[in-house]
């Protein structure tokens, strides 16, 4: 998630999950999936298509901190770009705009799994049409196109090096961020407690251990992400075959 949501002073109204608004948002994204899917290989969306996702995931990090500082909330404990979908997204960023293909292979695990995760079960307490509602979503979306839009138009691939890349990318950034909870009394990546809404964290054991937990968990989706790659590298490997 982009913060932890322990500010006092911030404006609550309970979880959005599967409100109206927020089944709206899901049906949004897969038509927005569905659009890139179909029209990958038109011109327009080769040669803008990055840009604009780009710009997107730009303008809602740009938009969140300003909103942040004109409502007084900045707060060094909880909007830092330190939880997992924010560095995702500035990941994202990076990846596209110079299309190196580890940046790719680390977005792709941590962005798609975060995002994902995170709009199907959002940790948010502002309904629509507030601004927090709008650039979640927005940011979260963009992050999934972003990783998809390097697949299906740039042709990228995933392999199982890719998977123990991003998952050993993983542990250095934690172990930054544990430091930084302990420098700025933050939660970021939950690695100081437990979320304070319910979560799958609290089937994971108490504090610490659901770190080691939460590991298992993530290592899990890694091989799950990977699945779609391992299944189509094998299907290109029969043919293969047959061909012989």
């Amino acid at each position: 998630m982009f913060e932890s949501y322990t500010d006092p002073n911030a404006f609550m109204e309970g979880t959005i999950l599967l409100s109206p608004a927020h089944i709206a948002s899901l049906i949004v994204t897969m038509v927005l999936i569905i659009f890139l899917y179909i029209f990958r290989e038109q011109f327009i969306i080769k040669r803008y298509g990055r840009w604009l996702i780009f710009l997107s995931l730009l303008g809602s990090e740009v938009w969140l901190n300003y909103w942040y500082l004109a409502t007084e909330m900045w707060d060094i404990s909880y909007t830092l770009p330190f939880q997992l979908c924010s560095i995702s997204l500035y990941l994202c960023m990076w990846m596209l705009l110079t299309k190196q293909n580890w940046s790719f292979e680390v977005a792709y695990f941590l962005g798609i799994g975060g995002a994902l995760q995170a709009i199907l079960t959002p940790e948010l307490f502002y309904d629509f049409p507030h601004f927090r509602f709008i650039h979640f979503f927005i940011a979260h979306i963009a992050i999934i196109l972003a990783v998809l839009y390097m697949i299906w138009v740039e042709r990228r691939v995933i392999r199982i090096q890719s998977l123990w890349k991003a998952f050993g990318l993983l542990q250095i950034i934690a172990l930054f961020v544990f430091f930084m909870n302990r420098l700025t009394g933050g939660n970021y990546m939950f690695l100081a407690k437990k979320p304070s809404s319910a979560s799958l964290i609290d089937f994971l054991g108490p504090y610490p251990w659901y770190i080691l937990s939460l590991e298992i968990v993530v290592l899990s989706l890694f091989f799950i992400l990977y699945a779609p790659f391992l299944l189509l590298h094998r299907k290109k490997t029969t043919q293969k075959a047959s061909q012989h």
